[in-house]
């Protein structure tokens, strides 16, 4: 029978008297500022990586401690997107009842089959999905706090704080530098020398600066695969979004070009909340803190198991999560 996934729930409290809130009040402050100050000192790639072995080492093959380890990183790094009982449908549910939470500066991985609804979910996380006049989508999806679905997020606010790449390089048929200038002015930054700036800036960060800054208003199409792509993930940070959504950003590049692009999304841990759909079980095993997988039952896409990425591989608490990551099942 097939079981329904895991989920981490909290208990509230709805009534406290007024002595025993007078009492905890102040240990609250203090852990508050120390949770701060732990954030503070985890906003790099090399610290990120070390909380989340030692949330994974705390999680173990143990229900309760993988509670107890997820709320762990619920305090010291915060939520950037949270997702409640959320639906996703063309006609048809292709993604049921999905609760999770996407956990700030850090990067979580969605492997799972084809088919599972794995691509349909990064489209609903940005809105995407409201292109399609037959997809609907139901529950709760919070950015920040507010219920993207509910409240009257624009399309163009939600792009500049969530960002995406697709499966296959989509640069637009201009030349390199109007790949990038065009964001910026239509996103209301005027001031040229200020865009041109960015536009170095970002170009450098993704590495291409030095193969492309002579020539930048050259058309964008000419670039290789895997420069195509990097420019798209360039595009996509040069509006300094919080979030950034990749649908197998490495699956139509060559193996080179694939560690350069991997290398990329590694660099960007501590600073923005990565969620990349991948088939790639051993690219998801290298680069996730967090991984979720997602599997079809009766033809709807559910997530089975969400956790630290050392839990999913190591010791998960599916046996079908087990059998799909060891390459038994899937």
């Amino acid at each position: 029978m097939f079981k329904k996934p895991i989920q981490v729930k909290f208990v509230r409290l709805k009534s406290l008297n007024l002595k025993f809130i007078l009492t905890i009040l102040p240990l609250f402050v203090l852990f508050s500022a120390i949770s701060l100050l732990l954030l503070s000192k985890y906003d790099s790639q090399g610290e990120i990586e070390r909380l989340t072995a030692r949330v994974g080492n705390l999680a173990a093959r143990d229900a309760v401690r993988l509670r107890f380890s997820i709320t762990l990183a619920t305090l010291i790094l915060g939520l950037v997107i949270t997702l409640v009982s959320s639906s996703i449908s063309f006609n048809r549910i292709v993604l049921d009842d999905v609760s999770m939470d996407f956990f700030r500066g850090c990067i979580t991985t969605l492997i799972g089959p084809s088919g599972c609804g794995k691509s349909s979910f990064l489209s609903a996380l940005n809105k995407l999905s409201n292109l399609t006049p037959t997809c609907g989508v139901t529950g709760e999806i919070e950015l920040d706090g507010k219920n993207i679905l509910a409240d009257k997020f624009s399309q163009r606010e939600l792009s500049q704080k969530i960002g995406m790449v697709f499966q296959k390089p989509n640069p637009f048929p201009l030349t390199i530098h109007r790949n990038l200038d065009l964001p910026l002015k239509e996103h209301g930054m005027s001031c040229r020398e200020r865009r041109n700036q960015k536009i170095e800036a970002v170009l450098r960060e993704v590495g291409l600066w030095e193969e492309v800054h002579d020539r930048l208003h050259t058309p964008a199409l000419h670039l290789a695969g895997g420069q195509q792509q990097r420019l798209c993930i360039a595009r996509a940070l040069v509006l300094e979004p919080e979030v950034l959504l990749m649908d197998e950003p490495c699956s139509a590049l060559d193996p080179i070009s694939s560690r350069v692009v991997e290398e990329l999304i590694r660099s960007l841990r501590g600073r923005l909340t990565v969620i990349i759909v991948t088939h790639n079980l051993a690219q998801a095993r290298r680069i996730g803190d967090f991984s979720a997988f997602f599997w079809t039952h009766e033809r709807v896409g559910r997530l089975i198991e969400f956790g630290p990425t050392k839990v999913i591989f190591d010791s998960p608490l599916r046996e079908l999560t087990k059998a799909y990551v060891t390459g038994i099942s899937g």
